[in-house]
């Protein structure tokens, strides 16, 4: 790969580095300043100071800060990061441009915890426990099906991600229909749709050392994504054990998916949208594709997020939002690259 502004001899620069770990956190910062009440940048600086010393100023714009905004953000930076990771995987462990994390039936099955969880009137963390281990078992439930495949070919795990994302849809549906109406319901579907507003120090907690775990493994192997997307001749001439490596990398992707959603719910796009982002910044080689994709996937939601809460007079859903900016931007890259698809 030529030298660019980013790399340079086959390494970042120390710009892309810095770019790349300040953008989320400039973001993050600016954007805590963004809401129905307005905190002054340095009132936001102070805050987050006093949250390490201990010495409060404002004490109304301390709890704003750091009680109701910082979470969010927190889950927005791990979410979004974690997501665009896992879709970054799929595409060149499947050799799908449109290859998403919930391609295995991990989210359908996330989601049928969730709502037992709502139905079962747990709390916050219960649900998000609940729904964690149902999306666990709906991958396994995905590899067992296709483990039966003595050939390895991955259409058959695929087919298996469809027979398990239709099963667990269904057990939703009739799950919601059972649901009441006038209280369940409404529960439901909103967390279906997605939202950082239950965000709390508890919740990332429990979730984001699964999501920190898989980013670990999937950038520490993120050049071996190269060889997987290679035809299946080629990745075994490299001389890695290619059963392994998948099931590693599906194993931490699965981690990645099963926790974001069961810490927001649903959010659409994300997996899909910002990976072939990073890939028109950097070319297609993952060394560079995986961190570039995780600082534009955590700006991303955060930008997102602060969306949500500010344009309207009520909170909007995350998948909303991250369908109605996706889908254009999209399209005008698939009117980019038709040449390519031709």
């Amino acid at each position: 790969m030529k030298d660019t502004i980013l790399i340079r001899k086959g390494h970042f620069s120390p710009l892309a580095v810095i770019i790349m770990i300040a953008l989320p956190i400039v973001i993050g910062i600016v954007c805590m300043c963004v809401g129905r009440m307005r905190v002054p940048f340095e009132d936001v600086i102070n805050s987050l100071t006093a949250l390490v010393t201990g010495q409060k100023g404002n004490v109304q714009n301390y709890s704003i800060i750091v009680k109701l905004r910082l979470p969010r953000i927190l889950v927005a930076i791990v979410v979004g990061a974690g997501l665009t990771c896992a879709g970054d995987t799929f595409q060149s462990l499947f050799s799908n441009p449109l290859a998403t994390p919930d391609i295995l039936g991990v989210t359908s099955g996330t989601c049928v915890g969730a709502i037992l969880a709502i139905i079962m009137s747990c709390g916050i963390l219960e649900t998000q426990l609940i729904a964690l281990v149902f999306g666990l078992a709906s991958v396994f439930f995905t590899i067992k099906v296709a483990g039966k495949n003595k050939s390895g070919s991955m259409v058959y795990l695929v087919l298996a991600g469809v027979i398990a994302s239709s099963l667990f849809n269904a057990i939703g549906s009739l799950l919601k229909y059972t649901a009441d109406p006038q209280d369940k319901l409404p529960e439901i579907t909103y967390w279906l749709m997605g939202s950082f507003t239950s965000a709390t120090y508890e919740k990332i907690m429990i979730g984001s050392p699964f999501i920190i775990v898989g980013i670990v493994i999937i950038y520490l192997l993120r050049w071996r994504l190269n060889i997987l997307a290679l035809s299946e001749d080629e990745a075994k001439a490299s001389g890695i054990d290619i059963k392994k490596t998948r099931m590693v990398f599906i194993l931490a992707s699965t981690l990645i998916t099963a926790s974001a959603v069961s810490m927001c719910g649903q959010v659409g796009w994300i997996g899909l949208l910002i990976p072939h982002c990073a890939r028109m910044l950097v070319g297609s080689n993952n060394r560079y594709v995986v961190p570039v994709s995780i600082s534009l996937g955590a700006s991303f939601m955060i930008i997102i997020d602060t969306l949500s809460r500010t344009i309207s007079v009520i909170e909007l859903p995350l998948s909303v939002l991250t369908a109605i900016i996706g889908a254009p931007v999209f399209i005008s890259l698939l009117n980019r690259n038709r040449s390519n698809l031709q």
